[in-house]
């Protein structure tokens, strides 16, 4: 049975948010792996859920703060 790429990206992708989102403080690697398997079209949910995390924090990391700007400074 073939595997559809797209899918198995999309999964993957999933299941990295899931533990970024279950985890206190997510590993760097994990955040660069989501960065880099994102489509264009799924990059704008991606910044909401990072927004999100920054507000559950009463001190959001530095890095955290970096990441967001990076993603939605213009390029």
């Amino acid at each position: 049975m073939p595997v559809d790429i797209d899918a198995a990206r999309g999964a993957l992708v999933a299941t990295l948010l899931e533990k970024v989102q279950n985890d206190r403080f997510p590993s760097t690697t994990m955040l660069d792996l989501i960065e880099t398997l994102l489509t264009e079209e799924e990059e704008p949910a991606y910044v909401l859920f990072l927004q999100d995390r920054l507000r559950e924090d009463q001190y959001p990391s530095i890095p955290l703060l970096n990441r967001l700007t990076h993603l939605v400074a213009p390029k």
